[in-house]
């Protein structure tokens, strides 16, 4: 018994914002150290500027979209300013049984999606985090400066903004917006955390 394994399945990152508090950003600096698969979600909107399919999204069809639901396939999928999101769940039970980490960008109603899931591989995987901007008025000028909403839009998205933050007690982490470099050193603190948990762990001595 003079060696020790150690084994655990993947965790589950659950990622949650406002639009327009520097999600985007951060997991797009995160994904740069590949120690996580990144999971890339499916969605009915049109792509913007600079995005590519199947690494940013799955651009879908509503009608594909529609029929990936009726046979249970998406963990979670939600209507969002009109278009639909979801996330397979076969791709993400895979990662998580090869013990390979899984990071997820989701909304709220998302989020509260995969905590209800009954799988015990997901429920024992999760570790949900919500990235709180530091107010409506800076979350506006964000929203301003990347010039892809009109001003109808952007009072849309500030208006679900203030509803989503007001979800922040749901998630088992919440970090506080600062500069990009504080959020993920904050967000790699969570990571680190997450992986040195006791119950995640399966020690073998040979």
């Amino acid at each position: 018994m003079n060696n020790l394994t150690i084994h655990r399945n993947g965790i589950l990152f659950v990622i949650s914002a406002p639009s327009g508090a520097g999600k985007t950003t951060l997991i797009s600096s995160l994904r740069q150290k590949q120690d996580f698969i990144y999971s890339v979600s499916c969605t009915t909107r049109a792509p913007r500027p600079g995005e590519i399919h199947g690494e940013d999204y799955f651009f879908l069809s509503q009608e594909e979209f529609q029929n990936d639901i009726t046979p249970g396939n998406f963990l979670e999928y939600a209507e969002v300013h009109g278009q639909f999101y979801g996330t397979l769940k076969s791709t993400v039970l895979t990662h998580l049984h090869s013990g390979v980490d899984v990071l997820l960008d989701v909304d709220t109603i998302g989020a509260a999606s995969i905590r209800a899931c009954e799988d015990p591989i997901i429920q024992g995987a999760l570790a949900d985090v919500f990235i709180m901007p530091p107010g409506l008025d800076e979350l506006a000028r964000r929203l301003r400066k990347r010039g892809t909403e009109s001003e109808e839009q952007i009072s849309t998205r500030l208006h679900n903004a203030s509803s989503e933050m007001e979800k922040w007690r749901d998630y088992r982490y919440t970090l506080i917006s600062g500069s990009m470099e504080e959020d993920i050193e904050k967000f790699r603190a969570v990571m680190r955390a997450e992986r040195y948990l006791s119950r995640r762990l399966q020690l073998d001595f040979v």
